[in-house]
Order: C-alpha cells, then sequence, then structure tokens
C-alpha cells in the first residue's frame, strides 16, 4: 500500500512521490475542500442549459477532452456558430483534472454566459510527466481541433457548433503560462483555418526564483501558499532546470523575447491579494513594451483561484460579485473580439 512506501517529495494534501517513482494524489488536506475535488461524470443530455461529453483525442498518449457545448438561449439564431474556447487547468502542472467539481461549475456557467463550445485538455501531469509535456499536450489539442476546422477529422459537437475563426484560449494559474506558450507556438505554426480571437489568462502562475513584493507580503490562503508554489514548480520543471524556466516565467532570461513572438489581443486577470500578483503585473507591462495588445482586469480584495470555491461564492456576497464580474469582463473580452 502507499502508505508503506518512502515518500521522498511531498506537496501536503495535495501530492506524495514515493521513492518507486510512484505518485499519489488523494486529498489529505482539509474535508472541507473534497466537494471542490470531487470528479463529476459527463452528461450528453442538457442539465442546467449545458451537455459534457468526455473524447480521446489521442488513442496512443491517452490524451482526451472534456467538451461542453450550451443549449442555445433563444435569441440566439440556432445555426449560428458560437465561439471555441480551448480551456488549460491550473495546478501548478502536477494537479486537478478537468473534470473536478471546481472545474465543471465554472466551465459550464462560462459556457453558458459566452454562450460557446468549451474544450478542456486532460493533459498529461508532473512529476511523471515534466514540461513541456502539459505544453505539448495543449497544443495537440489545438491541432485536434485544426483537423476539426479542416474536416479531416468530424467531431458532430464541433462541427455542429464551434465557429473555428472565433477561438479563444482560456488557463487558470499554471494554465495561464499553458496559454502563453501555446498561443506563442501557434503564432509561428499554420493553424488555418482556426483564427485566435484572444489569449485569457486568469491569475497566471508566472513565477520567478526572484521573490517579488507581492510574493512575501501577502498573507497564504489554502489554494494559495509559498511552498506549495515552490514545490510545485520543482516537480514540474525539467530535472536540473530552474526556477526561470521559459514556461514559468516567460519574460526571464530563458524565456524568448517578446517582441519575437506573434501574440493574439490577451487578457490578464489578477487578484489584488494573489501572492502571484506582482509577477502577472510585471507580465503585462513587458507585453506592453514588447507592442503586445494587452488588457489587464484585477479583482480587488480576492485571492488566488477565487472563482473556483463554490462553497464561498454561496455564502460570501463580495466573492460571488467579483466572481460574476469576472465572467462579464470574459463574455466582454469575447463578444468584442
Amino acid at each position: 500500500m502507499a502508505s508503506n512506501k518512502k515518500i521522498v517529495d511531498e506537496v501536503p494534501g495535495w501530492i506524495r512521490v514515493f521513492e518507486d517513482g510512484t505518485v499519489d494524489r488523494t486529498w489529505t488536506g482539509t474535508p472541507e475542500m473534497e466537494p471542490l475535488l470531487k470528479p463529476v461524470s459527463p452528461h450528453e443530455e442538457f442539465i442546467n442549459g449545458v451537455a459534457v461529453r468526455d473524447q480521446i483525442i489521442d488513442p496512443k498518449t491517452g490524451l482526451a477532452v472534456r467538451i461542453y457545448v450550451p443549449e442555445m438561449k433563444s435569441n440566439v439564431q440556432t445555426k449560428a456558430k458560437i465561439p471555441l474556447i480551448l480551456h488549460l487547468h491550473g495546478g501548478g502542472y502536477c494537479i486537478c483534472q478537468p473534470d473536478w467539481s471546481l472545474y465543471y461549475h465554472f466551465c459550464t456557467r462560462l459556457v453558458s454566459s459566452v454562450q460557446a463550445v468549451l474544450v478542456s485538455v486532460y493533459f498529461r501531469l508532473a512529476p511523471e510527466h515534466r514540461l513541456p509535456v502539459a505544453v505539448e499536450d495543449s497544443y495537440a489539442a489545438l491541432l485536434w481541433l485544426r483537423a476539426n476546422a479542416r474536416g479531416e477529422l468530424s467531431d458532430q459537437w464541433l462541427t455542429s457548433y464551434a465557429d473555428f475563426n472565433r477561438v479563444f484560449l482560456v488557463g487558470d494559474s499554471s494554465g495561464g503560462n499553458l496559454v502563453h506558450q501555446v498561443a506563442a507556438q501557434a503564432g509561428f505554426d499554420d493553424i488555418e483555418p482556426l483564427k485566435l480571437g484572444g489569449g485569457i489568462a486568469i491569475q497566471p502562475g508566472f513565477i520567478s526564483d526572484k521573490p517579488c513584493k507581492s510574493y512575501l507580503e501577502i498573507p497564504e490562503n489554502p489554494l494559495s501558499t509559498r511552498e506549495m508554489m515552490k514545490k510545485f514548480t520543482s516537480l514540474a520543471v525539467p530535472i536540473g532546470s530552474t526556477g526561470e524556466h521559459p514556461i514559468v516565467w516567460p519574460i526571464g532570461p530563458q524565456a524568448p523575447p517578446l517582441t519575437t513572438l506573434k501574440l493574439p489581443p490577451m487578457l490578464v486577470m489578477v487578484a489584488e491579494m494573489d501572492l502571484l500578483r506582482d509577477y502577472e503585473l510585471e507580465y503585462c507591462e513587458e507585453m506592453k513594451k514588447a507592442g503586445k495588445e494587452v488588457e489587464v482586469f484585477m479583482n480587488y480584495g480576492m485571492s488566488h483561484s477565487f472563482q473556483f470555491n463554490k462553497l464561498a461564492i454561496d455564502m460570501d456576497p463580495e466573492i460571488a460579485t467579483q466572481t460574476n464580474k469576472m465572467i462579464e469582463v470574459i463574455v466582454s473580452f469575447i463578444n468584442r473580439s
């Protein structure tokens, strides 16, 4: 049993790495978190206005996606195609799955609010699959969308609903880093007839070996501690790499200059009480200096990943208000792109 094996590395509560290389991701923290981490089964019938299906897109690697489609609102022409969101989850590249309750509730709300198809990627996790595997799997999902757009494949939900000319990348925390990486790679590739309308990085997990002011001074919370962020980074980057790895710190000395990248318009959503806030704002400033189109939205008084805590949203009017504002800004960004 796992309990009899020697633990060689861990992020308390979240993940334990054993001497034989196996990994246990069973949640061992406070019971209050458990409902957010439970998987939600797919349902092809509409429930609360959304249908959900899981689909393997690469049998060789087992790469799969979760697809969400909205029940069309009465004021939307049923034959009109709707935006397509490629969603890349957070979790420090080491934990989380698209079927977790916290993502299910956020994604169903996003799909209903935007009226968009959403494809969320079950990319392989570190430390078994260290970076850049998460980027490779995420980009493979984009190429799967391209294959459907070109008629090389024919996923019924995509071909029936999705506007391949209006594709948006959305990711939270480390998924925000993946948004940057996938957008950058797409800029060097032929993804036609897909067209990237924009990238949305929600509290992106940008982090450097050099601590910023917010990282040092802002209080921790259960979903965001300094130990957790440092440990996830060390478990995710290639062995021998540092915290300056270009995927975790895309404006650092190891990363390609932003001026050399062809990026779509970006929306970066920052939480005021996020340990990573100043890293995120520095990224935005460097993007602007490089002539990139970037919009910044701040959720005041909020901490990292606040929008996923459904229990808090239901109980705290301010968290509910800030989550509503986040969704409204995303809807606006997509509608005018």
